[in-house]
């Protein structure tokens, strides 16, 4: 799959790779759904591409991929049969661990490797020190490509080592060509709506078809615009996400919400901004959560739908 949008973060690492001296870590930070882990993947084998040495074309023995492992063996079973599987909530220190004890040894085909650590901002603490290290001391040869959706969550030792290679949100017209292109069936109505619920990440937008998000997205633009004062809508978005909501759902739809708070934020005046960052800096922080923790499906609609409320309320007191 080709991405849109990456024209400027090409060019930035292709000059990198065209300099005297490559640097050995790299940020790439974005939206999520943006397309930076296949960017970095992407990147990775043409920073291993050498003259003479012919690549393979499936996985490459010296790209070293970290990301959330199966939950446990009954989740590892079920990845192993081709069925939908539960994950863990971090990147563990002794991925990384495992990950330095290949650095020891010399790259298979090159002189080169490529360590992706996608999304490094899941990386656990004892994990974030690790990677710390060979940052620091990095082995020849050995080049480190973190992927994060929140850059501001890594160690802030981390990101001085690093350069930053940013990825920016994509305009309408970029949107719409993405869903042409991935999901033409769709119709006008619910491009239209994906695209304005999206926040300018492909993936989100595309999650928004695939999940069937539109009636969950025209409840929370309801309760956002006129509140809920008995409660009925937000029982209503429980139904909408399901009794057992995924966990991937239950991010879609903090992200849902997020663009809901943005866009109303666009739009009411600017003696409510205060109160409106609020309710979106809690979304963001429930954001952060969701991948990690183990929250009650029922409560997190309540947690949204409660924050989504404090954005009608400031709407009338903008009428008042």
């Amino acid at each position: 799959m080709s991405y849109i949008g990456h024209d400027q973060a090409w060019n930035e690492w292709h000059a990198a790779l065209a300099s005297p001296r490559m640097h050995h870590g790299w940020i790439l930070a974005g939206r999520r759904g943006i397309g930076k882990a296949g960017f970095a993947v992407q990147a990775a084998r043409e920073l291993l591409a050498e003259p003479g040495m012919e690549q393979p074309k499936g996985a490459h023995p010296d790209i070293i991929v970290l990301s959330h492992l199966p939950a446990n063996k009954e989740e590892e079973k079920k990845k192993e049969q081709g069925k939908p599987f539960q994950l863990k909530r971090n990147i563990s220190v002794d991925q990384i661990r495992e990950m330095q004890q290949r650095l020891t040894t010399r790259p298979t085909l090159g002189s080169r490797r490529a360590i992706i650590i996608d999304p490094a901002d899941d990386m656990e603490k004892g994990a974030s020190n690790a990677l710390l290290k060979s940052l620091e001391e990095p082995p020849v040869g050995s080049f480190f490509l973190l992927v994060t959706h929140r850059p501001g969550r890594l160690l802030a030792t981390i990101r001085s080592r690093c350069r930053m290679l940013s990825f920016p949100r994509l305009s309408e017209e970029q949107l719409e060509t993405v869903l042409a292109r991935e999901a033409p069936e769709v119709d006008a109505a619910t491009r239209s709506a994906a695209i304005a619920a999206s926040g300018g990440s492909p993936g989100a937008a595309l999650d928004f078809v695939e999940m069937d998000l539109g009636g969950l997205h025209g409840l929370m633009c309801e309760i956002a615009e006129r509140g809920d004062d008995d409660f009925s809508l937000r029982g209503r978005m429980a139904d909408a996400m399901g009794v057992r909501p995924t966990r991937e759902r239950q991010l879609a739809a903090v992200d849902l919400a997020r663009a809901v708070a943005a866009n109303r934020m666009a739009s009411i005046g600017a003696r409510e901004i205060p109160g409106l960052v609020e309710a979106h800096a809690e979304l963001s922080r429930l954001t952060a959560q969701v991948p990690t923790y183990n929250f009650d499906p029922g409560l997190l609609v309540m947690e949204i739908g409660t924050l989504l409320t404090k954005l009608a309320t400031y709407r009338e007191a903008a009428n008042g």
